[in-house]
């Protein structure tokens, strides 16, 4: 047994979508199993159906709810089933309410683990809102769910890729929302949770950019209701007061560009699609998510379901892996 490598919890997702496909080339990834012990928390019922389809190996041991486990033990690839469901009478490409509670359980039951010390990091496999809606928990998508169970003073979402980080003052919310939640003391709170994620992942103080809300930052308060001048650079100065390199608000429509990416490590972005359109255009397939200012380290896929081409074996398990191994690097002292 190797107690260096972190046991990171990693959950099946919507049954229907890709990933199970996306667990089962992780439980086989010698890269990542280099760094950690992936445990896939979902069920094997599931993953023996996908496998045979698309003709994958599926030979990690397999631990189930109802046995004592030793985690600490626990050194290899394995599975945590806990069947939820029977497989037989999951269609793939559909959204089913049995998949969205599914989805759910796996979910708490990674959390339980992790707040129990049995695993030391959670990755979370992409999940189908409506379906989980449809179960009955009517959640806007996995951060809401974290911050609730773990009762997070202060949370925000951060997605990362090797080309570009941004991390969301508001997230799933509408448009017209977005500048009534702008308060100078949440901007403060993800410019402080940012640079502390930065740090650990780079290894030295990072350089950050903020964003405005407005077209041109608010062209000195010509567009928008002054939220440039108000909100957002009092939680600047305030950031540069406590010695954190963060430089704002910066115009979004010239942030992004190559030569300020290259003297960027992260972007604090006002609301969803100011951060996520870069980044899903720059990295697509290997960008993840993580939610900072949890007691505990959370990633995830940057994708969603992928529906039409679930079980076809078509899906990309590079953001996966890259969402396993970021919480190993996250979780080490």
């Amino acid at each position: 047994m190797n107690d260096t490598k972190p046991r990171i919890a990693v959950t099946m997702g919507d049954p229907a979508g890709i990933g199970p496909e996306l667990c089962l080339h992780l439980l086989t990834h010698a890269a990542t199993a280099q760094v950690c012990t992936p445990i896939v928390f979902g069920d094997w019922s599931i993953l023996q159906r996908v496998a045979t389809q698309l003709g994958l190996p599926l030979t990690a041991p397999r631990f189930t709810s109802g046995e004592p486990i030793d985690w600490a033990a626990i050194d290899t690839p394995a599975v945590y089933d806990l069947g939820q469901l029977d497989a037989a009478a999951i269609v793939p490409g559909r959204i089913q309410a049995a998949c969205g509670a599914a989805a759910y359980a796996y979910i708490e039951a990674a959390i339980d683990a992790a707040l129990a010390g049995q695993v030391q990091a959670v990755a979370t496999g992409p999940i189908h809102k409506e379906a989980l809606h449809a179960a009955g928990y009517r959640y806007p998508g996995h951060t809401e769910i974290f911050a609730e169970r773990m009762q997070a003073a202060r949370s925000c979402m951060m997605l990362t890729a090797p080309q570009i980080t941004c991390s969301l003052v508001t997230v799933h919310v509408g448009y017209a929302e977005v500048p009534a939640l702008l308060t100078t003391e949440r901007i403060i709170e993800v410019i402080d949770l940012t640079a502390a994620a930065m740090r650990r992942l780079r290894g030295r103080e990072p350089r950050l950019v903020v964003c405005g809300l407005n077209p041109h930052a608010g062209e000195g308060g010509l567009f928008g209701q002054q939220e440039e001048q108000r909100i957002i650079q009092p939680a600047v100065a305030a950031a540069q007061a406590k010695g954190i390199d963060v430089t704002g608000p910066i115009s979004p429509d010239t942030a992004f560009l190559p030569w300020r990416r290259d003297e960027t490590d992260a972007y604090v972005c006002m609301y969803h699609d100011q951060g996520l359109i870069p980044l899903k255009a720059l990295a697509f397939d290997s960008a993840i998510n993580t939610t900072l200012g949890l007691p505990m380290v959370r990633t995830s896929v940057d994708h969603g379901t992928a529906f039409d081409i679930a079980w076809q074996g078509k899906a990309m398990p590079d953001s996966l892996y890259l969402a396993v191994q970021t919480a190993a690097m996250l979780c080490q002292p």
